[in-house]
């Protein structure tokens, strides 16, 4: 039973971090269309844009990741996933996450830590725009991958369960 809770309460993590990033679309979008407006129509391109538009995208695609995940979304190679026996799966599952998905998350945690540490340590601003977000843009590297990290432990929970009692949960 607490297993199932700690699996729900992750998942719930994940599933309310989907819906709220989500969101970011909607500001994403704007930027563009304005962006777009303003150099054909107007012939008045602006600088700053770019940089904008990448300091909203970047975390609108970075902070969905575990939202993706939690919904089987990510690429993997189905066509020979899905002919094997959900014991095979539950076992390539773990082998996977322990040889591929773990590593990469720790990896990438661990320098997101100190990439954002330098940026907030140094007051960094945009090049091009001088925005002070640019410390809060690098900040979100580090959170989307630990959300990313809770996701894909309770992958990992359902893996092993799966490989154990040849049954999907």
């Amino acid at each position: 039973m607490r297993i199932k809770s700690l699996l729900k309460l992750l998942d719930g993590l994940s599933e309310w971090s989907g819906r709220i990033f989500v969101w970011l679309v909607i500001p994403l979008t704007i930027a563009v269309v304005f962006e777009v407006i303003s150099r054909r129509f107007f012939n008045s391109p602006h600088i700053w844009s770019t940089e904008v538009i990448d300091f909203i995208y970047g975390p609108h695609f970075m902070l969905a990741a575990a939202y993706t995940l939690l919904y089987k979304a990510h690429v993997k190679i189905d066509v020979i996933y899905d002919k094997f026996s959900p014991r095979t799966r539950g076992i390539l599952d773990i082998i996977t996450y322990m040889v591929f998905f773990f590593p990469f998350c720790i990896i990438v945690f661990y320098q997101g830590v100190i990439f954002a540490h330098t940026s907030w340590a140094m007051g960094e601003t945009s090049d091009s725009a001088a925005l002070r977000i640019l410390p809060l843009i690098k900040t979100v590297i580090p959170v989307a991958i630990g959300l990313l990290l809770m996701q894909g432990i309770a992958t990992y929970i359902r893996a092993i369960i799966q490989a154990i009692k040849g049954e999907e949960i």
